[in-house]
């Protein structure tokens, strides 16, 4: 196999990608801003060593989808050039994926820390 790139190189690249995301996409810096909010009062709650990882993975999926979207528009706009009804369909599916898996994690969520919540209160 003959890679141009060192791996180094390789993440250098991934981070500028990331950079670049987290820069220029809002709902990305809202994304993280809940996220890191939701590990915070976890450290808080009894949490089971499952509810931890499953609450990263879906931390992960909200965050790589958001990036995939963005990387989906971005094809598109090189693409594009003018409004297309197809164009227009692309972007749309791939925007609503991130709602998908953003309230599939709500959902997910609120079954971990409702009754968590909810026995705190008590």
């Amino acid at each position: 196999m003959n890679n141009k790139y060192t791996i180094w190189e390789s993440f250098h690249f991934a981070f500028e990608g990331f950079r670049y995301a987290l820069q220029t996409q809002r709902n990305l810096r809202i994304q993280l801003i809940v996220a890191v909010a939701v590990i915070a009062i976890s450290t808080f709650l009894p949490m089971q060593l499952i509810e931890w990882a499953l609450l990263f993975v879906l931390i992960a999926l909200v965050i790589v989808a958001e990036i995939l979207n963005t990387a989906i528009e971005k094809t598109i706009d090189l693409i594009v050039k003018e409004f297309d009804p197809l164009a227009k369909t692309i972007k749309d599916l791939s925007a609503a994926a991130v709602l998908f898996i953003a309230f599939t994690t709500v959902i997910v969520g609120s079954l971990i820390y409702l009754p968590k919540l909810l026995a705190f209160l008590k």
